[in-house]
C-alpha cells in the first residue's frame, strides 16, 4: 500500500521530472535555432565581427630630377586609435599628454577618449572600443607618443595596487592608445616650392594626384593594389596566426624629370628678385635645350608649397606657361621674318620704307615707337619694326603666313605631358580681316602660351626642326631599372637650315648696342634674342599702361645649348621687354651655364659682333 508521502514524493520528482525535460527541449530548441535555422545569419554576424579584408596600399613612385635629386617622395604614416574601455576615468590625462603631440584640441581629443556605453540599432550594447585619433601621423611622432604613454602618470602608488589593478594600469600605457596595423602614405615635397607648378600635388587621401606631373602620371606613379584576408580580435587588431591571404601590393613607377633641380633654383631665386624689382601681377621663365625639347626648368611665380596647397588661392596653383595664353607681342616678328626668309621672299639686306613711323594700311595707321625710315629685314628686327614687320607679313602674302603660324604650332598645344595645356588662338583665314595681315606680324589679333613661344624660338636656334617639349626623361620601377626611357621628338621641319642660320644672324644684333636687349648680352656667350612688349587687350579694347613684357633668347648663338623665355604680366618700373626681361635672362643664362659647365664660345672682346653693318635710320633700345 503507497503511502500519502510517498505519491506526493512522486509527483515531485514528476515535476521535477518534467521541468527537466522541458528545460532540455527549450535548450535543444535553442541549439537547432542557433545552429540551424540562424546559421547563416550569425555565422555572418561573427564573420563581420573578426573576418577582415585589408587593402594593401601600393607605395606611391618618386618624382627625381634629371640628376636623381628627390622632389616628391612618399613616407609610411600611421593611423593612430585608441580602445576608451581601457582607459576609463583617465581619459583627461591621456588626452593632456596626446594633444601637443598629435597636435590636437586637448578637451575635444578628452570627449573621443571617454568611455561610452550606448545601444545600436538593434537594440544591443556597445561600447566605443575603437576611435581613430588622428590620421597620418609619422614613424617618430608615434614613438614619441608611446614614450610619453609609457611614463604617464595617474596619481596613485601602484605598488599597494592589487595585481589586476596593476594590470589594468599596464594596459592604459602600452595597449590603450595603439597603431592601426594597415599603414597609411603621406605625399612630401622635400624642397617645399621648388618646381611645384611642374610636380602639382595630390588629394587629400594622398593617392590621386590633382595637377602637374602628379596628375597627368597618375596611373604610373600610383602602383596596384595588395589584399590581406585574415581575422582580427575585439579591438580590431589583427590575429596573424589565423592570416588566409597576404597578396603584396605593387609599387608605383619612379618618374625622373628632365627639369635639373640646380637650374630650376637658379631661376626661381632670380625670378624672385626681379618681381622685388618690377611687382608684376606674374611672372614666368622656362629654360629648354632647343636640340632636345627637354626642359630644365619651368617657374611661375606666385607660387604655392605643394606640402599645403589648400593655404594657397587658386590662382597661386596655376601653371601660366601652359595653361595662360596671351597676345605674344613683338617676339612673334621672328615668325613672320623667318617665314619670309623660308620662302625667299625676303633676304637678310633687302630694305622697307618704314615711313617715318606712321603708316597707312587698309584706313587705319600703323605706328612704330620711333621714326624709323629705310630699314633692311636685318635692322627691323634690331629695332622691332611694326612697319618693317607689317610690310614683310604683307610681301609673304595671307595664306603663306597663316601656314607658317600653323606650322610653328601656334593655334594646338604642345602635346607636353601636363595637364590643362592651352593651344592658343590662330583664327582661320576667313575670319582674317584687312587689316589683320599689317597685324598679326607683329603679335596681335592671336594669342599663345609661353611655351608655344619659346618651343617656337627653340625651333630656329634648332636649325629649323620642330621639337615636342619634354618633360619626363624615364620612368624607373623601385628598384632603378629603366621601364620606359623617353626619346625626344621632332614635331616638324618649319625652316631650312640655312634660313635658321638668317634669322640667328638677325636676332644676334638685338642684344648688340643698336637693338631692344643690350642688358641681354652675355661675357662669354654669343646670344640671339627676341624682345616683346604687348599691350593687354581687354573688353573692348587694349588696356592703357597695362603690357606683357617678355624676352626670348638662347645661347650659343650658332650652336644654341639653352633657350631662355621671361614674361612678366605687368610690370613696373619699367614695362619695355628690354628693360625688364632681358636683365633676368642675362642673369639666368650667366648662371645656368656656369652651372652646367657650357663651353663659352666668344672672348670678352667678342661679346657683340655684326657680320655686316645694319642698314638703320636711327638708334633705339626700346621693345
Amino acid at each position: 500500500m503507497i503511502t500519502s508521502g510517498a505519491t506526493s514524493q512522486t509527483k515531485r520528482l514528476l515535476c521535477l521530472a518534467a521541468c527537466l525535460l522541458l528545460c532540455f527541449g527549450a535548450l535543444a530548441y535553442r541549439l537547432v535555432d542557433l545552429q540551424v535555422f540562424r546559421h547563416e545569419e550569425l555565422g555572418s554576424t561573427a564573420r563581420e565581427n573578426t573576418h577582415r579584408t585589408f587593402m594593401r596600399e601600393p607605395r606611391r613612385g618618386d618624382i627625381r630630377d634629371v640628376r636623381g635629386n628627390l622632389l616628391a617622395t612618399s613616407v609610411f604614416v600611421k593611423t593612430i586609435c585608441a580602445d576608451p574601455s581601457l582607459i576609463a576615468e583617465y581619459y583627461g590625462e591621456v588626452a593632456r599628454v596626446l594633444s601637443p603631440i598629435l597636435n590636437l584640441n586637448e578637451a575635444e581629443l578628452a570627449r573621443r577618449l571617454q568611455p561610452q556605453v550606448r545601444l545600436d540599432a538593434n537594440g544591443k550594447v556597445t561600447t566605443n572600443r575603437y576611435v581613430v585619433l588622428a590620421h597620418k601621423v609619422r614613424a617618430e611622432t608615434w614613438q614619441q607618443a608611446q614614450e610619453k604613454l609609457a611614463k604617464l602618470a595617474v596619481g596613485v602608488d601602484e605598488k599597494k595596487l592589487s595585481k589586476a589593478q596593476r594590470t589594468f594600469f599596464r594596459d592604459l600605457r602600452t595597449k590603450a592608445v595603439f597603431a592601426d596595423s594597415v599603414e597609411d602614405q603621406l605625399r612630401v615635397y622635400p624642397s617645399h616650392s621648388l618646381a611645384a607648378h611642374v610636380l602639382g600635388f595630390v588629394g587629400k587621401d594622398d593617392h590621386f594626384g590633382k595637377e602637374g606631373i602628379e596628375a597627368s602620371l597618375n596611373s604610373k606613379l600610383i602602383g596596384a593594389h595588395g589584399w590581406r584576408v585574415t581575422e582580427t580580435d575585439a579591438r580590431k587588431r589583427e590575429l596573424v596566426s589565423l592570416r588566409q591571404q597576404d597578396v603584396a601590393p605593387r609599387d608605383g613607377l619612379n618618374v625622373v624629370l628632365t627639369l635639373d633641380a640646380g637650374v630650376q633654383h637658379i631661376v626661381e631665386s632670380e625670378l624672385a628678385e626681379a618681381i622685388k624689382k618690377h611687382t608684376p601681377i606674374s611672372a614666368s621663365v622656362v629654360v629648354m635645350r632647343p636640340k632636345t625639347g627637354e626642359i630644365l626648368a619651368m617657374a611661375t611665380a606666385p607660387s604655392f608649397d605643394p606640402n599645403a596647397p589648400g593655404n594657397y588661392p587658386a590662382d597661386h596653383r596655376r601653371n601660366r606657361v601652359v595653361n595662360d595664353m596671351s597676345e605674344p607681342g613683338s617676339t612673334f616678328k621672328v615668325v613672320v621674318v623667318s617665314s619670309a626668309l623660308n620662302e625667299k621672299t625676303v633676304g637678310l639686306r633687302d630694305t622697307f620704307d618704314c615711313e617715318h613711323g606712321h603708316f597707312l594700311f587698309a584706313g587705319k595707321v600703323l605706328r612704330d615707337h620711333d621714326p624709323y625710315g629705310i630699314l633692311s629685314v636685318e635692322s627691323i628686327i634690331t629695332k622691332s619694326s611694326n612697319i618693317g614687320s607689317a610690310k614683310i607679313g604683307i610681301k609673304l602674302g595671307e595664306e603663306t603666313l597663316h601656314n607658317y603660324i600653323r606650322g610653328f604650332g601656334f593655334g594646338e598645344r604642345t602635346g607636353i605631358i601636363l595637364p590643362g595645356e592651352a593651344g592658343g588662338i590662330v583664327h582661320p583665314l576667313k575670319r582674317w580681316n584687312k587689316l589683320s595681315i599689317s597685324r598679326i606680324p607683329m603679335g596681335h589679333e592671336m594669342a599663345a602660351t609661353p611655351l608655344q613661344m619659346v618651343m617656337m624660338m627653340g625651333a630656329v636656334a634648332n636649325g629649323g626642326k620642330l621639337m615636342r617639349p619634354s618633360l619626363v626623361d624615364r620612368l624607373e620601377d623601385p628598384s632603378g631599372r629603366v621601364a620606359v626611357k623617353f626619346a625626344p621628338q621632332v614635331v616638324r621641319e618649319v625652316l631650312r637650315p640655312e634660313a635658321a642660320m638668317q634669322m640667328i644672324q638677325a636676332l644676334r644684333t638685338v642684344v648688340g648696342p643698336d637693338g631692344t636687349a643690350p642688358k641681354a648680352k652675355l661675357e662669354f656667350f654669343s646670344v640671339a634674342g627676341k624682345t616683346g612688349t604687348a599691350q593687354k587687350a581687354g573688353p573692348g579694347g587694349y588696356l592703357p599702361g597695362k603690357y606683357f613684357s617678355s624676352f626670348i633668347g638662347f645661347f650659343p648663338a650658332n650652336d644654341a645649348e639653352l633657350c631662355i623665355s621671361v614674361v612678366f604680366d605687368e610690370p613696373h618700373n619699367g614695362y619695355y621687354g628690354g628693360q625688364t626681361a632681358a636683365p633676368v635672362f642675362a642673369r639666368i643664362a650667366e648662371r645656368a651655364a656656369n652651372y652646367l659647365g657650357l663651353k663659352p664660345d666668344l672672348v670678352p672682346s667678342e661679346t657683340f659682333v655684326s657680320n655686316k653693318k645694319p642698314l638703320v635710320s636711327n638708334r633705339s633700345t626700346r621693345n
